[in-house]
């Protein structure tokens, strides 16, 4: 008898990575023969899209791709094709029939429905079981759902809920199957990362669950992401300062620095806090890379603001540094009681003068490490180069240490991969550095 064959394509951020991964290992053996993503060219009789519905571009892309899935299936490459994620979650009333083509329909919250619609008796929100990407050392780690924070600009409350954390035991025990399947590194991630614990445990209790996931065999690296600024957690700082598996390196997005921005955005958090944090950080663990993220344009924002993020910037010299422009998302607070007073050109323009701001300070960065010697973890191999991360490089959102292996290394370049080396830093540039094996 025939296997179906099933795609998936997965869109937005690794949080959906995750979803699909959960999903993926709940399929037995024999159930459906599991094409590829990029495999296009060979028919699928299901093709599944996890979408992304959080801001005005990554609509759009879910969108384009869904209607691309249409195309497909006129022209006669897969059979159904289910859409499941963010998007539908969002606008669950409407897609059916702006786009009747699509077979089944799929929110964000829970992915059995999704198995059932498959045929397959599992559950996938109470597994631990993940199906790691092939020849992947790394892997994300979601270890709470959802948001109880109200930011101005934010929809994800409304399309993922109320913030549930996932308990410490059922997360080690997913690191420890990841770690069987050659994960070296875990990223952790959430909506907000710093408030794990409290609905479940009645406290901020990430740094017991770092300590935890520390004991597990097989992992080195442990990688903190979306740490709310508001309230840190007590301890964490220690973890990273003193657990050798943690690397110095942390996503603290704080979207904005000046005060009057920050109460609109309603961030909880104000412009001496946010100075006091990130002295706090420099101080308690030294070394550390600090990532964060910043917003121009939000309603009420003006140049006197502006300007005031710019300081800040070259005051705490953030060695990474992510932006965009606000964007008007319905039925979120900012969407219902501010108007989005800062024209599309201003914003633009203020994007392009932050980020120049930031490439002369990851330049410097950079160029600090040449001559110095460190440690990191051979992602992958091509074109000759291997392709390298140190504890300062979170994949897919920072640079990379590239290095070209001598002729007749030994092990092979390709037997690297996954593993990790010691390398020597001799050239930088703004977000990608050049190192050579020592």
């Amino acid at each position: 008898m025939r296997i179906p064959t099933l795609r998936t394509i997965t869109l937005g951020c690794s949080k959906n990575d995750v979803d699909t991964e959960h999903l993926l290992a709940c399929i037995p053996s024999g159930s459906y023969s599991i094409l590829p993503e990029e495999d296009s060219d060979t028919y699928a009789d299901i093709l599944l899209i996890n979408t992304c519905g959080f801001i005005g571009d990554a609509k759009e892309e879910s969108v384009n791709c869904i209607l691309e899935a249409v195309a497909a299936k006129n022209g006669g490459k897969c059979g159904k094709i289910a859409v499941m994620g963010c998007l539908s979650q969002r606008y669950a009333s409407e897609l059916p029939g702006l786009i009747p083509e699509v077979d089944a329909w799929f929110g964000a919250r829970t992915l059995n429905p999704v198995l059932k619609y498959l045929g397959i008796d599992a559950d996938a929100d109470n597994s631990v079981a993940r199906l790691s990407r092939p020849g992947r050392s790394y892997a994300y780690m979601k270890i709470s759902e959802g948001c109880d924070r109200r930011c101005s600009y934010c929809a994800i409350p409304l399309i993922r809920g109320a913030h549930r954390s996932v308990p410490v035991e059922t997360l080690v025990q997913e690191a420890r199957e990841l770690a069987a399947q050659g994960v070296k590194e875990l990223l952790l991630i959430a909506q907000d990362s710093t408030w794990y614990g409290l609905d479940i445990y009645g406290k901020r209790a990430l740094p017991e669950l770092i300590r935890a996931l520390s004991g597990v065999d097989g992992i080195e690296w442990i990688r903190l992401h979306y740490a709310y600024p508001a309230d840190f957690p007590e301890g964490l700082t220690e973890e990273f300062a003193t657990n050798p598996k943690v690397c110095k390196y942390l996503d603290i997005p704080l979207q904005h620095i000046s005060d009057r921005v920050l109460k609109a955005m309603r961030r909880k958090t104000g412009s001496r806090e946010c100075h006091e944090l990130i002295a706090r950080l420099r101080k308690e663990v030294p070394g550390i890379v600090l990532r964060t993220t910043m917003m121009v344009g939000h309603p009420g924002e003006e140049e006197e603001d502006f300007q005031q993020l710019l300081e800040f910037l070259h005051e705490a010299r953030f060695e990474r540094l992510g932006a965009f422009s606000y964007s008007e998302e319905e039925g979120t607070w900012g969407a219902e009681k501010l108007q989005d007073s800062v024209p599309a050109e201003v914003k633009q323009d203020r994007l392009a003068r932050l980020m120049e701001e930031q490439r002369g300070i990851s330049l410097a960065f950079n160029r600090s490490r040449i001559g110095s010697t460190e440690r990191v973890l051979v992602d992958s191999y091509t074109d000759g180069i291997l392709v390298c991360r140190s504890q300062w490089e979170s994949p897919e959102v920072d640079g990379e240490i590239l290095v070209r292996p001598s002729a007749g290394l030994s092990p092979a370049p390709e037997q690297l991969i996954g593993k990790f080396i010691n390398i020597k830093i001799i050239a930088a540039e703004e977000y990608d550095l050049c190192g050579e094996i020592i």
